[in-house]
């Protein structure tokens, strides 16, 4: 399992989120309706600070990760996270690894 934030959806997500170099974002699973890789889940976000990150990348100095309970969402997948300019939006795609 790996993650993958491209410089654009950083800068993105700094703009849209008010973000500064050294925060964080945290990707997370989620009870919901709708999911590509796992019915009944999908992706959340927060603006929070890690307490056992179990997977980390760091783009244009804020630092994307997941906590080490939630790893199981990611299993056998690459979540790429991109900057959709056409839409001003992110886009999450996962690929199998």
């Amino acid at each position: 399992m790996s993650l993958n934030v491209t410089q654009q959806a950083a800068d993105w997500y700094k703009k849209e989120l008010g973000l500064q170099s050294g925060d964080y974002i945290r990707f997370y699973a989620r009870y919901s309706n709708t999911s590509d890789i796992h019915p009944g889940f999908s992706l959340g976000i927060a603006t929070e600070t890690p307490s056992s990150p179990g997977l980390t990348q760091s783009s244009e100095g804020i630092t994307f990760y997941m906590e080490e309970k939630d790893l199981w969402y990611l299993d056998g997948y690459r979540l790429n996270v991109t900057y959709l300019p056409e839409h001003d939006d992110i886009l999450y795609a996962y690929e199998q690894e």
